[in-house]
């Protein structure tokens, strides 16, 4: 197994610092070696304190790793003083030189806290220009730190390239600049000195972002650790840092913390989710729920955790039919079988990540009386008040009505387990039952058809 040396202070909250790092070494498949510069106390909230390991234990850690283990990536993060600069730099210098091809070292100038604090002293700022900068295979400054670091005003991509490449004619041999306090959508810039390359991004509503620094940091030390180019795993890094700020963490009572799991947690889930599936499917087509399944048929679909699309929402192809002999499904779940109730799955999951799974029935007469007998929370939206724009969409009307149902409610609230609609012209009124698991929405629905037949209604 391929190794990373990480070297960078501690974070209790594990969001960030060596804690991040060892985390996202590990996801991708590397074996991460900790060497600890400081112990902060700090939360959500901020940093309330920084305790500086003295530089000889520093040291020490470093030699203590560097005799007995093999290091393939060497990762920096934050290092609190000048003394501790010095003390990383004259233990690195030799081991670096002694070696061909030296490890990449990947170097995060980590100057101040996201929620403010200062992580390194001014003293530090500059024994780390002059003593580290030319050992680092590449440097990732933020937009921050390469202003500080320049001395620049930067509010564009151009700006950003311009820093970059004063930072990259001090010593490194690549910097990555990441553009994410750029006004607009984010442009990061990669630059070998020679050339640069602008690296667009999307602009995510990612409240919880603490640690995505370390994480990219310690993402590219692992890409390399395993020999991958450097475009690769800049593109490959950036890819994860993404994924993982679209799925942050909301703990605590502040800025949460990144989630590198997330596109780990969809893959391996996928097994599951088709197999879950496939026995709600079963449950339905033995309890018999054709009595309530509407003219255009229906569906049972399930979502990954953390679905980016209707590609990580399972279904049945060919949808779940009514037949003179009762309910019949012809071919197993699928990703992206159904597009309707993928719409219907990916508008609960972004409000409300637990509800991944949903079927559609037709409407029930009385549903509004019916619900609460059953312990049931009922909601409709009313396809009339549809924007035009929306309408004018393919298949937008579902996510549509789901969302100006979920939206109204309080983050405190419970969700609905069936929304409805009465249709429109060349539209069959239409319920979805909502829920976590396909089992738990197939039980909704068969909860439904017992009391209608209690009623002699079917």
């Amino acid at each position: 197994m391929k190794t990373v040396l990480i070297i960078a202070g501690s974070d209790p909250g594990a969001g960030a610092g060596l804690q991040q790092d060892l985390k996202t070494a590990t996801l991708l498949g590397t074996y991460g070696l900790t060497v600890a510069t400081a112990l902060t106390v700090q939360n959500t909230q901020g940093v309330q304190a920084v305790h500086q390991v003295p530089p000889e234990v520093v040291a020490a850690q470093l030699k203590a790793l560097l005799d007995d283990f093999p290091v393939q990536a060497v990762k920096i993060g934050m290092l609190a003083t000048a003394a501790t600069v010095t003390a990383v730099a004259t233990m690195l210098r030799p081991w670096l030189e002694g070696l061909w091809p030296s490890p990449p070292v990947i170097l995060d100038p980590v100057l101040a806290a996201g929620q403010g604090g200062e992580l390194l002293e001014p003293a530090g700022v500059e024994a780390m220009v002059a003593e580290l900068f030319p050992l680092a295979t590449i440097l990732t400054p933020n937009v921050p730190e390469a202003a500080r670091l320049t001395g620049m005003d930067i509010d564009t991509p151009a700006h950003l390239e311009e820093a970059a490449r004063r930072l990259q004619a001090l010593g490194p041999t690549w910097v990555l600049a990441t553009g994410g306090h750029l006004p607009g959508e984010p442009v990061d810039v990669l630059t070998d000195g020679k050339n640069a390359w602008h690296l667009p991004g999307k602009r995510l509503a990612a409240p919880h972002h603490h640690g995505s620094g370390c994480l990219l940091a310690t993402a590219l030390a692992a890409h390399l650790a395993k020999e991958l180019s450097i475009p690769e795993a800049v593109n490959r890094a950036r890819e994860l840092v993404a994924e993982a700020l679209a799925h942050g963490l909301p703990l605590g009572h502040g800025v949460g913390p990144v989630n590198p799991y997330a596109p780990f947690a969809r893959e391996a889930a996928r097994f599951e989710v088709l197999q879950t599936l496939a026995e709600a499917g079963a449950h339905l087509v033995q309890e018999d729920i054709s009595p309530l399944i509407p003219e255009v048929m229906s569906n049972l679909a399930y979502a990954l955790p953390y679905a980016r699309g209707p590609e990580d929402v399972a279904a049945f192809p060919g949808r779940i039919l009514k037949t003179p002999t009762g309910t019949h499904i012809p071919l197993p779940p699928q990703f992206g079988a159904s597009r309707h109730l993928a719409a219907i799955v990916l508008t609960a999951t972004a409000r409300r990540p637990h509800l991944r799974a949903a079927l559609n029935l037709k409407l029930i007469p009385g549903i509004a009386e019916l619900a609460p007998l059953l312990h049931f929370k009922a909601a409709s939206f009313d396809r009339t008040l549809e924007p035009p724009e929306v309408k004018a969409r393919e298949g937008s009307t579902l996510a549509w009505g789901v969302a100006s149902v979920l939206d109204t409610l309080e983050p405190w609230e419970p969700p609905p387990d069936l929304i409805y609609d009465h249709g429109e012209v060349g539209k069959e009124p239409m319920l979805r039952i909502l829920g976590e698991t396909p089992m738990q929405v197939a039980e909704k629905a068969l909860a439904l058809k017992q009391a209608l037949r209690i009623q002699g209604r079917v």
